[in-house]
């Protein structure tokens, strides 16, 4: 999909075509770097900033960001965002909420589509697989902490620990493609790029978990000009179209 007169338009009235052209470094957890990839030529076409768009898992970010790495732009969960404003890093009226992302389970594409309409067909889901592919929770992944924790509540964690393919950062549906698993367990935004699979649908909304994704500017970036512009971008009415296609919900929609 392609945005787009509206942000062509609002990217010239905020930064002007004359601008000094600028390298904006964005950190962005794995699940919303689709939608920063998305934006970014859309970005540079209009203002001649270009993005280095470097992604991580939130808990890697955070550990990044803790040890002194530079940014301009961030976008991660709240609760790391809300330390780090606390801590001076973060412009607290930069804070935005940007989209919120669902769970969801895929398998080889061909196969037929398992019914995912309660937990108990969860259940027959992870039974039925051979390999179950999800994001490593010691690596800080949000949808790994998540299912972990889920596993467990189930009673489901030694039925699912010799199954499981622990990814520790990246599309972990890529695994489908490998064949070193049959069904992959990660956020919908990371599950849709990858081709030749089958997303069979979210979680059940008992045991659904939604994360959301705010994005904020460095205090002490040297390019807030730029920055601010490309989070109005993020921000903006017509992105949403776009976020949509990239399996995201506004985070003003109610589950």
């Amino acid at each position: 999909m392609r945005l787009i007169p509206f942000l062509v338009l609002l990217l010239a009235g905020l930064l002007g075509c004359g601008a000094h052209a600028e390298t904006l470094k964005v950190l962005t957890t794995g699940a919303y770097k689709q939608m920063v990839v998305e934006l970014a030529p859309i970005f540079t076409a209009q203002t001649g900033h270009q993005l280095d768009i470097q992604n991580d898992t939130a808990g890697a970010l955070v550990k990044r960001i803790d040890a002194g790495e530079s940014f301009d732009v961030l976008v991660l969960t709240p609760g790391p965002i809300r330390a780090f404003v606390n801590a001076g890093k973060i412009a607290e009226s930069s804070v935005s909420p940007l989209a919120k992302v669902a769970i969801g389970l895929a398998i080889p594409a061909g196969l037929p589509a398992p019914r995912l309409a309660s937990v108990e067909d969860f259940r027959e889901i992870l039974q039925g697989a051979r390999k179950i592919a999800y994001i490593n929770p010691a690596s800080g992944g949000s949808s790994g902490i998540y299912l972990d924790g889920l596993f467990q509540r189930l009673g489901l964690a030694e039925m699912i620990r010799p199954k499981a393919v622990l990814v520790n950062g990246g599309l972990v549906a890529e695994k489908l493609i490998s064949r070193e698993a049959d069904l992959a367990i990660h956020q919908i935004s990371e599950i849709l790029p990858v081709k030749d699979i089958t997303l069979i649908g979210p979680l059940p909304e008992e045991i659904q978990n939604y994360t959301v994704y705010v994005g904020a500017i460095n205090k002490t970036t040297q390019h807030e000009s730029a920055a601010s512009a490309f989070l109005a971008m993020l921000t903006s009415p017509a992105a949403q179209q776009v976020m949509q296609s990239k399996g995201m919900l506004p985070v003003t929609t109610s589950p």
